[in-house]
């Protein structure tokens, strides 16, 4: 079953010859840009936009990912888009036109006929907003073309070899920030900072949303025990206040994948 949505993925990826891909860094496009790479005669390059929104590890590992297998790779450096600067309800509609409009034109100064991106078959039954955007622009989506879940895009990458076939989920820090909220540089640092601290003490995949002074840490469920026992507890409660947290807190819900989204889903 799987091998069948490998080659329809493969056959569209052939048709459309010439494209930009849309490089995040994350598991899913990272699979589409590799798979593109292993085929013969097309014209294709990834492109990473950065902007102050997304965790520079994020970049950090989408150049060293495209470096590592001697793929095209470029860059995009955007400034903050003041449309998104008070965090609203359809922040994600916005910021998915913005950096995709970007992408068109970069594609069409450069001679690429298409755009294309990482969205996969799951996607489609959550809450997703900026896929609204992606269908208005016409953005090709292979992997959801194809069906391809994401178990087993981890599948095809784990056998592959590649090792990001586990790298935990990462989205954009407006998503660590209550809608209706004005976002500073200053506060996205905070965030990102936080959450890189937690990551290099070994809980990856741990998300720190902020609530005005206060930080609410959102972990997998394997976590908790590790980061309650003294002197853990603390050592993390020192460091989230020097960053600039007055209060630190830990969610006994765990991670939740949109958890700040159920407050537009309930309306």
């Amino acid at each position: 079953m799987t091998e069948n949505k490998s080659d329809k993925l493969d056959n569209t990826l052939k048709e459309l010859k010439s494209f930009v891909v849309a490089f995040s860094g994350g598991v899913d496009s990272s699979f589409l840009l590799h798979r593109a790479n292993s085929l013969k005669n097309l014209d294709f390059i990834g492109v990473t936009i950065r902007t102050p929104y997304i965790p520079a590890s994020e970049i950090e590992e989408a150049v060293e990912f495209a470096r590592s297998y001697g793929i095209n790779h470029h860059v995009l450096d955007m400034t903050f888009p003041e449309s998104v600067r008070n965090n609203p309800h359809d922040r994600c509609y916005i910021c998915k036109k913005t950096l995709f409009t970007e992408l068109i034109a970069f594609a069409a100064a450069k001679g690429y006929k298409y755009v294309v991106e990482g969205t996969n078959a799951d996607d489609t039954g959550t809450y997703r907003p900026g896929l609204r955007a992606l269908k208005e622009l016409e953005i090709k989506s292979p992997l959801l073309e194809a069906g391809l879940t994401k178990k087993e895009i981890r599948e095809l990458l784990h056998k592959e070899g590649l090792s990001i076939w586990d790298k935990p989920a990462m989205a954009c820090l407006l998503t660590r920030i209550p809608y209706n909220t004005e976002v500073s540089e200053a506060t996205l640092k905070m965030i990102e900072k936080a959450e890189r601290f937690l990551f290099e003490k070994g809980y990856p995949g741990t998300r720190v949303r902020i609530h005005g002074d206060l930080a609410r840490i959102e972990c997998l469920p394997g976590y908790f025990e590790k980061i309650i026992r003294n002197p853990e507890k603390d050592h993390i409660i020192d460091n989230l206040k020097k960053i600039g947290f007055r209060y630190v807190s830990l969610d006994l819900e765990g991670y939740r994948s949109g958890s700040s989204d159920q407050e537009i889903i309930n309306l």
